[in-house]
């Protein structure tokens, strides 16, 4: 590729919690030379996590930060983490099943450079159990949705969204399964036309 052609990748770190399935389709796509993201840092609140391993395995910077090391300390264990994206000159975060609720601390410092995917199409069923919530609403479709991260839990600006149909007999583990296949989907093709649009 001419220097006239390459594109600027992005450093950004993903934040995860359990095995990353979010992080994997994320990986896959910086892994492209015209994508404009590259993965800097990997970060997880949980020592245990999966996805570390992973993301390791990938070449990538894995890092964990256990917020248990921080009991009733929640901008402390934040403190932490900032000090580690500064290290890794990250520019963007997205969060792809970090199952932490932020304060105000870290996004504030990161607004409009946060993103998150959550399984909903927002604003319906912000929060947890979307899938189960979705299926005793008698909804007739479903999807993700990706945003930017605001101090209202999944109520920051959407970037974009992805639907699926609730199908007749649906459980919520079939339905989960289906809008995953498009969370991996959307999640890249929202954070380039976010980098894209900045």
């Amino acid at each position: 590729m001419s220097e006239a052609m390459a594109v600027h990748k992005t450093p950004i770190a993903v934040f995860i919690s359990g095995r990353g399935s979010n992080m994997n389709a994320l990986i896959e796509a910086c892994a492209r030379p015209d994508y404009p993201a590259r993965i800097a840092l990997v970060l997880s609140n949980n020592p245990d996590a999966a996805g570390l391993e992973t993301a390791r395995n990938a070449g990538l910077e894995a890092v964990a930060i256990d917020h248990r090391l921080f009991p009733k300390d929640r901008e402390g264990h934040e403190k932490a983490i900032e000090a580690c994206l500064e290290k890794a000159g990250i520019e963007v975060i997205c969060l792809a099943g970090y199952m932490r609720v932020l304060t105000p601390y870290l996004v504030g410092r990161w607004a409009g450079r946060m993103l998150n995917i959550h399984p909903s199409l927002l604003p319906a069923y912000p929060g947890l159990d979307t899938h189960e919530r979705a299926l005793a609403a008698g909804d007739t479709r479903h999807g993700c949705t990706v945003h930017l991260v605001t101090d209202g839990v999944d109520e920051g600006p959407v970037l974009g969204q992805a639907e699926v149909p609730v199908l007749p007999g649906d459980t919520p583990s079939a339905l989960a399964a289906r809008v995953l296949e498009q969370e991996h989907r959307l999640y890249p093709e929202a954070l380039a036309a976010f980098l894209k649009a900045r």
